[in-house]
C-alpha cells in the first residue's frame, strides 16, 4: 500500500543513499588497502522495486565499482525512471547501467566473463543456480534468499504488543517479504489467549486500493503469485485455516489474511515459503522446545523474540540459527546494520561495514602513476527518458537490440508501458560500458558522495 511505500520504503531507501555517501568520504581513510571490485552484476526481485535497488546500487557505488543492474520483470518501471535520475545527476557514462528482460537476461550476466562481482536477492532456487554457475570462476558473491522466520511468543510476553508484531512481521507488504515472521510458535500457556486476540486484530485489517492510505493490505504482485499461494493452501484441511473476515475488492490480486493453526513441524507449509498474507503456527512448552522448532527448517533469515525477561530473550538469540534476530519487535532495518541469513538463506551482508567489505578486493598491484597528458571533461548527461522505456546504457537511453518488449500496466490499467527485453548483444554493451567507466573507482570520495546524496535528496 502507498502508505507503506511513503512512511517506510521510501524513507529506507533515502537513509541507503545518505549513509552510503558518507561511506564514500571515508573509503581512503578506514579502508586504506581495499579497493573498487570493478564491474558488478546486480539481479533484484519484485517486492521493494526502489529499496532493493537502493540496497545494490548504494554500496557499489560508493567503494567505486560500476553496476549492470536487472530489476525482475514485473517491476521494471522503478529501475528504469531511476536512471533519469542518474542522468540528472552527472553520473558518468557506464557508471550504472540498466537492462530489462527475464531470467535468461539474469543468467547471461552472471556468465559474463567480465563482470567480477554478482549480488542477487531472490529465490533460494535461482541462488543455488547462481552459485553453481559462478563456481570457480573467481567472482565475488552475495545471494540474500528466501527466508521461513520463526516469531516466537512467550508466556510472559506483552501480548498486546506481540499480537501487532505479528500483524508488522506477516502482513507487512501482503507478507511478500523474504523475512516474513510466516512461522508463529506459541507457548502453549498463552496460545488460546494469544490466538484469539490474534483472530479479533486481523478483523479489523483493511484490504483494498494499494492508493488509498487507509489501506492495511493491497494486492499481491501477480496471478502468478496468487494462484501459488492458493494451490499451497489447498493441501491443508479447512479446519485449520482461519481468515479475516473482511471485504476485499472484486477485481485484483487479493488474498485475505489468513492463519494455519496446530500445523505439524514437517508439514510443507511450515517448512516452504509462501511468499503470502499466510501465517502457520504451532505450540511448544519450553525454550529448548522453541529453539529446535525455530531451527527445523532449511532456512535462516532472520527470527523475532518476544518475551518481557530480558535474560531469555537474549540468552535465546545465539541459539537460533538466523543472520538476523529482533528481540520485542520486527522488520528493524538501517542501512549501518548488516542483513543477511545462513543456511539456505545465502550468505554474504548488505549493508552497514560488511556489506561496504564485499563490494571491494585487497588491493595487490601498485597503481600506475596518475596520466596528466589529457584534459578532464564533464561528465556527459543522458537525455531524459519519456514514455517508450528502453534500456539504460552508457548513459544512454538505447532500444533493445532485438526489438522486443514487454508491455506492463500502471495500477489503473490506463496506460500501458513497453518495457525492453534485452538479449545478449545488449548486456555486451552493458558490461562493455561498465568496463570503459571504470575510472569511476579512481574519482575521489567526495564526488562519489556528490551523485549518492543527490539520489536520495531527488528520491525524497
Amino acid at each position: 500500500p502507498i502508505r507503506e511505500s511513503r512512511d517506510i520504503d521510501i524513507p529506507l531507501v533515502h537513509r541507503h543513499f545518505y549513509y552510503h555517501a558518507g561511506m564514500a568520504q571515508l573509503m581512503a581513510k578506514e579502508l586504506p588497502n581495499r579497493e573498487a571490485i570493478g564491474v558488478c552484476g546486480q539481479i533484484i526481485p519484485w517486492n521493494f522495486p526502489m529499496l532493493m535497488l537502493a540496497w545494490k546500487i548504494a554500496p557499489a557505488l560508493a567503494m567505486g565499482n560500476t553496476v549492470v543492474l536487472k530489476p525482475a520483470e514485473t517491476t521494471s518501471l522503478t529501475a528504469l525512471l531511476f536512471a533519469e535520475i542518474c542522468a540528472q545527476s552527472g553520473v558518468p557514462k557506464g557508471v550504472v547501467n540498466i537492462v530489462t528482460g527475464d531470467g535468461d537476461v539474469g543468467d547471461m550476466i552472471v556468465r559474463h566473463k567480465d563482470v567480477q562481482k554478482i549480488a542477487f536477492t531472490g529465490s533460494t532456487d535461482v541462488g543455488r543456480k547462481i552459485r553453481q554457475a559462478t563456481a570457480g570462476s573467481g567472482k565475488s558473491l552475495t545471494l540474500e534468499l528466501g527466508g521461513k522466520s520463526p516469531f516466537i511468543v512467550f508466556d510472559d510476553a506483552d501480548l498486546d504488543s506481540a499480537v501487532e508484531g505479528v500483524v508488522d512481521a506477516i502482513w507487512f507488504n501482503q507478507g511478500q517479504v523474504c523475512c516474513a515472521g510466516s512461522r508463529l510458535l506459541v507457548q502453549a500457556g498463552v496460545a488460546d489467549k494469544f490466538y484469539s486476540k490474534l483472530v479479533n486484530r486481523m478483523k479489523k485489517l483493511r484490504i483494498g486500493d494499494p492508493l488509498d492510505k487507509s489501506i492495511d493490505m493491497g494486492a499481491i504482485n501477480s496471478q502468478a503469485q496468487l494462484d501459488r499461494i492458493k494451490s499451497m493452501l489447498s493441501s491443508c484441511a479447512p479446519s485449520k485455516i482461519t481468515t479475516a473476515e473482511t471485504t476485499m475488492p472484486d477485481d485484483g490480486y487479493y488474498h485475505p489474511p489468513t492463519l494455519i493453526r496446530n500445523v505439524e513441524a514437517s508439514d510443507t507449509l511450515m517448512q516452504e515459503e509462501i511468499f503470502g498474507p499466510v501465517l502457520v503456527s504451532t505450540t511448544f512448552r519450553t525454550p529448548s522446545e522453541a529453539v529446535a522448532l525455530a531451527n527445523n527448517t532449511r532456512y535462516g533469515l532472520a527470527a523475532s523474540v518476544w518475551s518481557e525477561n530480558i535474560n531469555l530473550a537474549l540468552g535465546m538469540a545465539p541459539k537460533l540459527k538466523a543472520g538476523v534476530v529482533w528481540v520485542n519487535g520486527t522488520n528493524f532495518f538501517d542501512a549501518a546494520a548488516g542483513f543477511g541469513g545462513t543456511k539456505e538463506s545465502g550468505f554474504g551482508r548488505e549493508g552497514g561495514w560488511e556489506g561496504l567489505m564485499a563490494y571491494t578486493r585487497p588491493v595487490n598491484v601498485p597503481k600506475e602513476p596518475a596520466d596528466y597528458s589529457t584534459k578532464k571533461t564533464t561528465p556527459n548527461r543522458a537525455a531524459s527518458i519519456n514514455r517508450t522505456y528502453k534500456n539504460y546504457v552508457g548513459g544512454k537511453q538505447l532500444r533493445p537490440d532485438g526489438g522486443y518488449t514487454k508491455q506492463i500496466s500502471d495500477s489503473s490499467n490506463a496506460a500501458t508501458y513497453d518495457i525492453p527485453i534485452s538479449n545478449r548483444k545488449d548486456l555486451r554493451n552493458a558490461v562493455e560500458a561498465a568496463n570503459k567507466a571504470i575510472g569511476w573507482s579512481s574519482s575521489t570520495g567526495h564526488l562519489r558522495s556528490q551523485i549518492l546524496y543527490y539520489f536520495a535528496e531527488n528520491l525524497s
